[in-house]
């Protein structure tokens, strides 16, 4: 099997930088990029979401909801038996959470495997962001001194920039209609590929710099960032099943719960746990999770997405 050229991509910029090389993106295309990234997955979701309608979606949505806040609970029950409890706390939301890129790679495998899957996946992508980071904050203040700053963090959460893009291309999408958009496919959705390839050289050339900070947070982290993907992807998957979900929605949601956040989460602890030492949550999600979804991870995740399905 032939890896994607999209994750070739990612292994050029990983390579890159182990060797030293001096290649860079330009801080401002990084942002660009990633502004269009998640229009453009808003923009799919919504126009599928109107062909379809709420009623089902809803209960489903609360659902995912729910279990991002049980893996974070899971996950930090694991951490506390090495980490401090705002390292493990802080951590544990990150996992809880969910990463728009692993996201974007694995519905791009998906497409390239002429598989479909449900559009309210992208509503679970949005939705299940927020129950880890606040399951995460209350872990960390569970017997802890001084007071969280709900407001700010709330603002943080529900106003950052990529809850605002998700969210508003999926409205945008939703309100324009197939019809309304295609105009603006060219863009969004030819485009989407080249885009997401250039957005991961530049997340092989960030992987690589963690990968140094890992080897100082031990053994025991670098064991949890590889071996609790595959097991929520399991939990995922089992979920995912019992919902009734196509093979690639299957595929789709173990996925989401495989993957950890590295943008929200580290943004929502930075200011409600800020006592939590981020050398320990990134060096785990980006140093070992991100890549290990992204190489083994989704392939793995589709083969059981088919096993659960058939």
């Amino acid at each position: 099997m032939t890896l994607d050229p999209v994750v070739l991509f990612f292994l050029l910029g990983l390579a890159a930088a182990l060797a030293r090389s001096d290649l860079k993106l330009p801080p401002a295309l990084y942002e660009t990029l990633s502004v269009f990234l998640l229009i453009a997955i808003g923009l799919k979701g919504g126009v599928a979401l109107a062909k379809l309608g709420s009623a089902t979606v809803l209960w489903q949505a609360l659902l995912v909801i729910g279990l991002s806040a049980l893996l974070a609970l899971v996950a930090f029950g694991v951490l506390r038996l090495r980490l401090a409890r705002p390292d493990a706390a802080a951590t544990a939301a990150h996992y809880g959470s969910v990463s728009v890129v692993t996201f974007a790679v694995a519905s791009s495998y998906l497409t390239r495997q002429g598989i479909s899957y449900e559009p309210q996946l992208t509503v679970f992508l949005a939705v299940m962001e927020m129950p880890a980071l606040i399951v995460g904050v209350v872990l960390a203040r569970l017997g802890a001194q001084g007071q969280v700053a709900w407001g700010r963090l709330a603002h943080e959460v529900l106003l950052g920039k990529s809850m605002v893009l998700l969210l508003g291309g999926l409205l945008i999408g939703y309100l324009a209609g197939p019809e309304g958009m295609k105009s603006l496919s060219p863009l969004y959705v030819d485009l989407f590929k080249p885009v997401l390839s250039l957005f991961l050289l530049e997340m092989g050339l960030v992987t690589a710099g963690k990968l140094a900070g890992l080897r100082a947070q031990g053994v025991f982290v670098a064991l949890f960032a590889l071996l609790t993907p595959p097991v929520f992807a399991v939990v995922g998957a089992l979920t995912g099943q019992a919902m009734g979900l196509s093979t690639g929605g299957v595929m789709l949601l173990a996925t989401l719960c495989a993957s950890s956040s590295y943008i929200a989460a580290p943004a929502a602890m930075r200011i409600a746990v800020p006592e939590a030492n981020p050398a320990v949550s990134l060096a785990a999600s980006l140093g070992v999770t991100f890549p290990f979804n992204l190489l083994v991870g989704i392939p793995l995740y589709a083969w059981l997405a088919r096993t659960l399905t058939v």
